[in-house]
């Protein structure tokens, strides 16, 4: 599964997500992350400044299914928005990152297994899932 263009200029120009992992007792937990789109443009790199203690990094090593969502609302009267949605297997990789900023320098990497965007290739269609 791959991005299109639009998705992959969106995501670039997105500094937040939402990711949502499986805890142990099978519920979700879903948090605010940060994002960036992977260098060959078909994955999602999750990073952050303690990424490895929390327990989202422990949910993805219990259960590799996620689900991840970027989104904007550009204006509610008249309902203009945009955004996507991945759902996927994500892997932990310790290490594999950037440390500036105070990042830790850890990644949780979500490749894609469905796309799911509205407002971004077809702008005519903002609001409505595409």
């Amino acid at each position: 599964m791959t991005f299109t263009a639009g998705e992959q200029e969106f995501l670039r120009n997105q500094p937040i997500g939402r990711l949502c992992t499986v805890g142990p007792d099978g519920g979700p937990q879903i948090r605010p992350v940060g994002l960036h789109l992977g260098a060959d443009g078909s994955t999602i790199d999750i990073v952050g400044h303690a990424l490895a203690s929390t327990q989202k990094w422990r949910n993805v090593i219990g259960n590799p299914q996620v689900a991840f969502i970027v989104d904007e609302v550009i204006s509610v009267k008249p309902p203009r928005a945009h955004g996507v949605e991945i759902r996927g297997a994500a892997q932990v990789l310790p290490g594999r990152g950037s440390t500036d900023d105070g990042l830790s320098g850890d990644i949780i990497r979500i490749t894609p297994q469905r796309i799911i965007s509205w407002g971004i290739d077809h702008p005519q269609t903002r609001g409505r899932p595409a």
